[in-house]
């Protein structure tokens, strides 16, 4: 019993050591990586926003406008050729996709049309609510949200009484990304306004 009680301050200053060396390394490791991650998340916005938004000669995310919605501020990247607004790009989300968070980024024409849409961000099950991924571009039957105009009148599933057709055995998931849709159509309206102020 004794050795062990005098062995005992020499373990607890050997872990106290590990874990001030252990701290300090994973420090030195976020701070390293911090940067590089920043700029790939930086990049794939850049990349999903020229995949959904008409062509245009201008940085769109240096034209970025904030639209306040819901407590959240929904940025809006605008869009132009030849100092004229050709559409943008709006980060959007639902909070009500089947496993929680979707995040969307989507593309609108100068009228409010859509003209894409890229899933940045969701937890929804494989095979079935991730399928937004693909779902609402397809032409087959009435799934196609792109050419739609939101600001008309907002998008809903089928079920609801709307035309577009949900992601089979994923009603939940389809409500979320037409939410965030909708929500994403009012911020680009709302920015158009803003701007053209």
């Amino acid at each position: 019993m004794k050795k062990l009680s005098s062995s005992l301050p020499h373990l607890i200053l050997s872990l106290g050591i590990i874990t001030i060396v252990v701290g300090a390394v994973l420090a030195w490791v976020y701070e390293v990586t911090e940067d590089p991650i920043a700029q790939v998340e930086k990049q794939k916005k850049v990349n999903a926003i020229a995949a959904v938004t008409p062509e245009f000669d201008n940085d769109p995310m240096a034209e970025t406008v904030e639209v306040e919605m819901d407590g959240h501020k929904i940025p809006v990247h605008i869009a132009t050729k030849g100092g004229k607004l050709v559409g943008g790009a709006v980060e959007s989300y639902s909070m009500n996709g089947f496993s929680g968070e979707i995040d969307v980024i989507y593309g609108f024409n100068r009228d409010g049309e859509i003209t894409g849409y890229q899933v940045i961000k969701h937890a929804e099950t494989p095979g079935l609510g991730a399928k937004m991924e693909q779902w609402f571009r397809d032409p087959q039957g009435h799934r196609s949200v792109i050419g739609q105009n939101p600001s008309k009148k907002p998008l809903t599933v089928a079920k609801d009484g709307g035309k577009i057709d949900g992601i089979t055995a994923a009603t939940i998931s389809s409500r979320a990304f037409l939410d965030a849709l909708n929500r994403a159509s009012s911020a680009y309206q709302q920015a158009k306004t803003q701007r053209d102020e």
